[in-house]
């Protein structure tokens, strides 16, 4: 075993690298260097057919009776330009220097993967292993964009490494759990207005890191051969983000004001839950070619508790403002094709209702419903070695926004349009 265990070893170190520093375009993500990609992630929690299973449902490692390991790279674009309209302020509008504001682009590519691996101890019982980058956000915008007294960069990301159990109870039922240890990292820049023509802004940033642990719960049931139902429960989890705020660039009227307020050195707290999820599957082969599989999910982002950091006015007490989140539901559809021994496709569609309301979206998190599109093609190499290809549309569409917080933040009015993110995924599974 020490020749097969020594070449895990090293891509398991390597990708532990690569993910630690990959940012991610989203919250909680279906998207984890994972086929899954290829059905928009329908069947997510009964499909069990690969390593990543380890991580959609822990109890579908039972379904895998060799030594496994899947490797996924997975870079996203994401396209996202603000547009202003006539009623954002000269505030905003307009640079200390007199120039013109440039609307808002924070499109760009982002790494990401996943890296799983199975491993059966006996007839019932699997041990296994995830590294992956599933919940984050990050937003790059220019320093000279009408927002920038909003936010000019925001990063909200998390890696997890779990180690997971399952447990075959009977020929119909497989239990499984996971405890993912979950690095998280945050970090944002805000633009000061000193309130004083020609005077250029400062910046406002905080930043920390935080250890957090999360459950992961799952169960499988498979009535009879070709039908499975899976049932997964992700736990909320606590990131306890807090630092002092951090000032540079003040002009000195607008120094003295804080100062006199207490909060050039301020201590934020700006602790969040990463929200409880559960998600339910279902996967059925009607033919020893098609199978078709479905999702129904929920996600308590009403719990999520994110704040928006920022300088008002002179007169501010406080640098936060809360933020309103709603629960989101989901619901996907995906059916997975044989077309020769060797080669399979799959395809799958997905919606997601928003977790804000649009009066409430603001610079720092710019979220709306959302539709998946995922298209992808399964070649068998071999009986050990598979290799997958996959692509699909996150499409959001418009969203409008509509933000003003005070004289010195001014107002920010406009559309970011036909906002979407652009997956591709490779995957490489080797069984053993």
């Amino acid at each position: 075993m020490l020749r097969y265990w020594c070449p895990i070893l090293f891509i398991f170190i390597f990708f532990l690298s690569f993910v630690n520093g990959a940012s991610a375009g989203g919250l909680y993500l279906y998207e984890v260097g994972s086929p899954d990609v290829g059905l928009a992630g329908a069947g997510y929690a009964a499909r069990a057919d690969d390593a990543a299973t380890v991580f959609t449902n822990p109890a579908g490692m039972t379904r895998l009776d060799q030594p496994a390991v899947l490797m996924g790279a997975q870079p996203v674009y994401m396209d996202m330009e603000f547009s202003p309209d006539g009623n954002t302020s000269a505030a905003a509008a307009t640079l200390p220097n007199g120039a013109p504001a440039k609307d808002g682009d924070t499109s760009g590519w982002m790494p990401a993967g996943g890296l799983y691996y199975v491993h059966p101890v006996n007839d019932r019982l699997r041990l296994g292993l995830s590294v992956n980058g599933y919940f984050g956000l990050s937003l790059d915008y220019e320093s000279d964009w009408v927002g920038r007294y909003y936010v000019k960069e925001a990063t909200l990301q998390g890696m997890a490494v779990q180690p997971a159990v399952g447990w075959k109870v009977n020929d119909w039922l497989s239990l499984g759990a996971g405890v993912a240890a979950i690095y998280g990292m945050m970090e944002e820049k805000i633009a000061v207005n000193n309130g004083a023509p020609g005077l250029a802004d400062g910046e406002l940033k905080v930043e920390d890191q935080d250890w957090t642990a999360q459950f992961n719960l799952g169960i499988l049931v498979e009535p009879w051969h070709g039908t499975r139902f899976g049932l997964t429960y992700l736990s909320e989890a606590k990131l306890d983000f807090s630092d002092r705020v951090n000032f540079k660039g003040m002009g000195p009227g607008l120094q003295a004001a804080l100062g006199g307020q207490g909060l050039l050195n301020a201590k934020l707290d700006l602790g969040m839950n990463m929200p409880q999820a559960v998600m339910f599957s279902a996967y059925h082969e009607f033919t020893d070619r098609l199978a078709l599989m479905l999702n129904l999910g929920w996600q308590d982002w009403s719990r999520f508790g994110r704040v928006q950091i920022g300088v008002d006015a002179a007169a501010d007490t406080n640098l936060t403002a809360d933020l309103d989140y709603q629960d989101t539901w989901h619901v996907a559809l995906g059916a997975e094709y044989r077309a020769s021994d060797a080669w399979q496709i799959t395809a799958g569609v997905a919606y997601d209702s928003a977790m804000m309301e649009e009066e409430d979206v603001a610079p720092n998190m710019p979220v709306g419903e959302n539709w998946r599109f995922g298209l992808g093609t399964r070649y068998d190499w071999s009986e050990d070695l598979s290799l997958t290809g996959a692509y699909e549309l996150v499409w959001v569409g418009d969203i409008d926004m509509d933000v003003s917080r005070g004289p010195l933040a001014g107002r920010v009015s406009g559309t970011y349009d036909a906002v979407s993110l652009h997956v591709f995924c490779l995957t490489l599974e080797w069984r053993f």
